[in-house]
């Protein structure tokens, strides 16, 4: 909402943070202007086809688009992560082969961000986190 996650669960936090460490995170321009810093120890790949990205020294890349991530995830000995926004989980969805996701125990009015329709199809459930404050973490794999 309004460019930001409507929530905060440092249970969530915590989890994203512990799959993450050691691997590359790809995201688009806003995600990337929504965080205050580069997340730590993880490669972050930002697309944009804008040169106004401002990136500090260190671990980020800056590509124009999906095309020039793909290329490069054979040369990489760590997973990549897409961590959103809205566009790239779309561009990404016929590569993608796992979703992991969080549900939060909230319904948010007003929202102007959602997940690509049936991003979900094909998939199948194998296996379940719980964490606190309610939040219910399920891994989903292509068959």
């Amino acid at each position: 909402k309004n460019g930001s996650i409507p929530w905060h669960y440092s249970s969530d936090l915590k989890f994203f943070k512990e799959q993450t460490i050691g691997h590359a995170c790809v995201m688009g321009r806003g995600t990337w202007l929504s965080l205050k810093r580069p997340l730590k120890e993880r490669l972050n790949i930002v697309l944009s086809k804008s040169a106004e990205v401002e990136a500090p020294e260190g671990n980020i890349i800056i590509l124009p688009d999906k095309r020039f991530v793909l290329a490069l995830a054979p040369y990489l000995s760590c997973h990549l992560y897409v961590i959103g926004g809205e566009q790239i989980f779309r561009a990404f969805q016929p590569e993608i082969e796992q979703w992991i996701v969080t549900e939060v125990p909230l319904s948010i009015d007003g929202a102007d961000t959602f997940m690509p329709q049936n991003y979900l199809r094909n998939f199948t459930p194998r296996r379940t986190l719980t964490l606190a404050d309610e939040l219910i973490v399920t891994f989903y794999e292509r068959p």
